[in-house]
């Protein structure tokens, strides 16, 4: 089938499909009304077996789709142009800003002054370093790039992007996660109760984890907002915070990949570029490029050490295995919109881009703002840990700016960064759940809408009942990443056979 038919499929929706996924999210929600120590209780249970039973064959999945996906980067198949086009149809700052807006969201934000704070002040394990000491800084540097970097990176678009686009753009299938099975099961696949549970696990699992940054967010811009501006941190507060946000997204959204979300990412890129100028020129410059440098030999000596590690499973789940759960989770869809936005891309460019590039400048970013937090907290013990062991990740994220010359403007820049890096998770996400239901990589604007306003009102209903509702979903999108991730595990071969494919049929071989 030729790339018009594959996108001017038909775009009837897959009722089974919106029917599951729908009706899951909102009994969640429900029980959630009703009875929360009892969906914590269940979600905290599933999270326990769910790591105990699959953390290791998550760490395997992880490292092995960036082995594999570099090994396809830098082969013949490397140059097999994607997506049934001659050349790339967004620009490549474009392409890049959306790309990196997509995947950090909020907590490019927010982890990055919390994680490596929390691996400085408590040691990962696998180091065997004095905590809140200088020989914690490179390796809780270097843990923070392990969980935001080649391997979240690559899970997210890499070899399953290329399967998409193959079977979407090349062949004509329907634009569903339930196509990365095709190549295992056949036809089967492709209709009826198997697919249609394929595509809702993905699609459940995905706005969990979006739903819980939603919500996160009304929280913790609400927190930040009382101390900045007195105004007071309550449901109102939070639940006008993420109307703004539903406002945002969903138009963003409707408008499309080529104008809104293209639009808001590139502000937001350009937004944290001048933030990051800013605390290179006015803060602890040195002491972020030598711990950038230092905490990437780090990081790069230690690779196998720190993806395999196991020896201590308790940290393992709380930390690693959390992140992987997360990502995996996000990975099929993230993959469907990576694909949507890629075409005419080469498998190089994609893969080196997402797997190699956009983790470097991640590592940097982190050091940027988490790097300030460390060197403050050098300088002045408690400065940083005390007001994120009171009040968690967003009073980190202000102590740190707090301390840079015009800490109160940087202060509020920071919030407005945060807002939109998760509304452009919101969007993203939103058009790329519509797609699931349609099968194509263009869906209505009234289905857009829908999934937008829904995500939002899961998170304003969520976090009425307090931060445990969202915390909860949040959790659970690693217990809905147990299917996933064996959705997921045939692209490991699958790829790989896909890209030679491409390369013959385009004469590269």
């Amino acid at each position: 089938m030729s790339k018009q038919t594959a996108g001017n499929a038909s775009t009837v929706v897959d009722w089974p499909v919106f029917i599951l996924s729908g009706g899951f999210l909102l009994l969640f929600v429900a029980t959630a009304l009703v009875d929360l120590s009892l969906l914590s209780a269940v979600v905290n249970s599933a999270f326990g077996a769910a790591t105990k039973l699959f953390g290791a064959y998550w760490q395997v999945l992880m490292l092995l789709t960036f082995i594999i996906a570099l090994g396809v980067a830098i082969s013949d198949s490397g140059r097999a142009r994607l997506g049934n086009l001659s050349a790339p149809d967004i620009s490549t700052f474009k392409w890049v800003a959306i790309i990196m807006c997509t995947l950090l969201a909020g907590g490019g934000v927010f982890w990055a002054a919390a994680e490596p704070m929390a691996h400085f002040i408590s040691s990962p394990p696998l180091f065997g370093v004095e905590s809140a000491s200088p020989a914690a800084v490179y390796p809780a540097l270097a843990q923070s790039y392990m969980h935001w970097g080649f391997l979240a990176w690559s899970v997210l678009g890499s070899l399953t992007a290329i399967v998409f686009m193959y079977l979407h753009y090349d062949i004509g299938l329907p634009l569903k996660p339930r196509i990365l099975l095709y190549p295992v099961f056949g036809e089967v696949v492709l209709h009826g109760w198997l697919g249609a549970l394929i595509d809702a696990a993905c699609v459940v699992a995905v706005v969990s984890g979006t739903v819980g940054p939603i919500g996160f967010l009304g929280l913790q811009v609400s927190f930040g907002l009382s101390e900045l501006f007195g105004i007071s941190d309550s449901y109102t507060t939070q639940l006008t915070i993420i109307l703004c946000l539903i406002l945002i997204y969903t138009v963003s959204a409707v408008s499309g990949v080529t104008r809104g979300i293209q639009i808001l990412s590139s502000f937001n890129i350009g937004l944290a570029i001048l933030l990051m100028t800013f605390i290179l020129l006015s803060g602890p410059t040195a002491f972020i490029f030598d711990s950038f440098i230092q905490s990437v030999g780090v990081l790069i000596s230690e690779f196998i050490p720190m993806a395999s590690y196991r020896a201590d499973t308790g940290w393992v789940n709380g930390w690693t295995v959390f992140f992987w759960g997360w990502f995996i989770g996000y990975g099929p869809l993230m993959a469907m919109f990576i694909a949507r936005i890629s075409r005419g891309r080469t498998i190089r460019q994609l893969i080196i881009t997402l797997s190699l590039i956009a983790p470097l400048v991640t590592y940097f970013w982190f050091t940027i703002v988490g790097g300030s937090g460390i060197a403050a907290e050098l300088a002045s013990p408690g400065t940083i840990s005390v007001p994120y062991a009171e009040s968690g990740m967003p009073a980190a994220l202000l102590a740190i700016t707090q301390q840079l010359p015009w800490g109160f403007l940087v202060s509020v820049l920071f919030l407005i960064l945060t807002t939109i890096f998760v509304a452009t998770t919101g969007d993203s996400m939103t058009y790329t759940v519509s797609m699931v239901m349609t099968g194509t990589d263009n869906p209505p604007t009234v289905l857009r809408v829908f999934w937008g306003i829904m995500m939002g009102v899961l998170a304003a209903i969520l976090i009425s009942i307090g931060s445990g509702g969202v915390t909860a979903l949040q959790s659970f999108i690693v217990v809905t990443a147990v299917p996933v991730s064996l959705i997921l595990m045939p692209t490991l071969w699958n790829a790989p056979k896909i890209a030679k494919i491409m390369a013959s049929e385009q004469a590269l071989q």
